[in-house]
């Protein structure tokens, strides 16, 4: 089992350039089922989760060609069943995005319940049931494999979230692309790659308005065919690097971005006293300071602080002067870093869906071990900034979202190497 070995106290400089979203990405890879058309996308970033759904693809049937410099074309002609229940399902949790592709392309899906990260308690998928339900499916759950049918073919609904969900956003809009008449999301999720998912769905001919704000309509077509799409760029990565650079006290460029998208973790990050100016259209600078200053951190839906960012910012945080305290209100338990940090020196305790933090001097190199995706990103951070040796293990959730994560630090500066680690109990799935 890999691990990642980082020698600490090393300021990163330099520029890095941001690859193709993760959650953009496995949202519109399933979108390509809906067709019999070729579609080509661009700016796919090369990460485990990506070449897991282009994997399911081909089981499916689907031809997926490699067009080079990060484009793919796929042709969903060849699948024939709505049937996606094998094994690679359940190492991501976007693969429940098949559903709404499949009711679209088909009328039926048979999904076998998706995996990914485990932030405690089971996720559900009760918001995608009722949009689905409301639209004229009828769902069931067994055996481990969401079957979800319709007699004819699915018709418009309004439905209201009772969360911004993403998850369930996008299976609705996916779902609703062929549906005949109109569909309404109300409270619906807002983030980045919803709006890039929408912009995919309408270069293949679906007509969509509203995305990006709270309410959005869906006017459902017979059919879709193929279109070319470049991925939009990914706000999270970007957001760890910029954490990255404030926690080491570096200055880093950090290219290939959309400032806008970043608005909600800058503006928070230069609360703590990071320096954060635009440079042009697609960068920004990131410095940090010489000591950051406590802040309450709460993660909300977009145009919120993401959840996806509050261990990293956790990890800021447990450097800052005073006490601070870190809410998140999207998921129960995504606190798995906390034990990790408090092995290198933190003073950092949870009290239900809050983090109170109170800063150290500095942080000491240990052996960790990262139990999901951010979580992992923030350990990593927090071995660039300790003083020491950090060694982690369980970095495959890492690589799940993070493209060439550790070349990109070394072009930095960072010390970070990858080897082989003793086998330990597997964190879950």
């Amino acid at each position: 089992m890999s691990k990642y070995i980082i020698r600490g106290g090393k300021p990163l400089h330099g520029s890095v350039s941001i690859s193709g979203a993760k959650n953009a990405a496995v949202a519109i890879i399933p979108a390509a089922v809906i067709t019999d058309g070729i579609c080509r996308v661009e700016n796919v970033p090369d990460i485990a989760d990506v070449a897991v759904y282009f994997n399911i693809l081909r089981r499916l049937g689907a031809e997926v060609r490699d067009a080079g410099g990060g484009a793919f074309e796929i042709n969903s002609a060849g699948v024939a069943s709505p049937v996606a229940t094998s094994g690679d399902m359940q190492k991501l949790r976007a693969s429940y995005y098949l559903i709404g592709a499949l009711l679209a392309r088909f009328g039926r899906a048979d999904v076998a319940m998706p995996g990914g990260c485990n932030f405690g308690a089971p996720r559900q998928i009760d918001l995608h049931i009722k949009g689905l339900s409301a639209m004229g499916a009828s769902i069931s759950v067994k055996n481990g494999v969401i079957t979800a049918t319709t007699e004819d073919r699915l018709h418009g609904a309004y439905v209201f979230l009772d969360a911004p969900s993403v998850g369930a956003t996008i299976n609705i809009m996916l779902a609703a692309s062929t549906a005949s008449g109109t569909t309404v999301i109300e409270n619906a999720a807002r983030e980045p790659h919803v709006v890039d998912l929408a912009t995919f769905l309408s270069l293949m001919g679906a007509e969509i308005y509203g995305a990006g704000t709270n309410t959005i309509r869906i006017h459902g077509k017979d059919r879709l065919h193929g279109g070319a799409h470049s991925i939009i760029t990914d706000q999270l990565e970007a957001g760890s690097f910029m954490a990255a650079a404030a926690a080491t006290g570096g200055r880093v460029e950090i290219n290939n971005v959309i400032p806008k998208h970043l608005e909600c973790i800058s503006g928070k990050l230069c609360e703590m006293g990071v320096s954060i100016h635009e440079t042009g259209d697609s960068s920004v600078v990131v410095e940090g300071p010489g000591r950051l200053r406590c802040v309450d951190v709460t993660a909300a839906p977009y145009p919120g602080f993401p959840t996806d960012m509050q261990p990293q910012a956790a990890v800021l945080l447990c450097l800052a002067d005073g006490t601070s305290a870190v809410t998140d209100n999207i998921f129960d338990t995504r606190f798995k870093y906390i034990d990790e940090l408090a092995k290198m020196g933190a003073s950092i305790k949870a009290a239900g869906r809050t983090v109170i933090i109170k800063g150290v001097p500095a942080l000491t190199g240990a052996p960790l071990k990262a139990g999901d995706l951010r979580a992992g990103a923030a350990l990593v951070i927090a071995g660039l900034c300790a003083r020491g040796t950090t060694e982690i293990e369980g970095v495959r959730y890492i690589e799940r979202g993070y493209e060439n994560m550790l070349g990109k630090l070394r072009s930095l500066g960072a010390d970070v190497t990858s080897s082989d680690a003793p086998a330990r109990e597997t964190a879950a799935v």
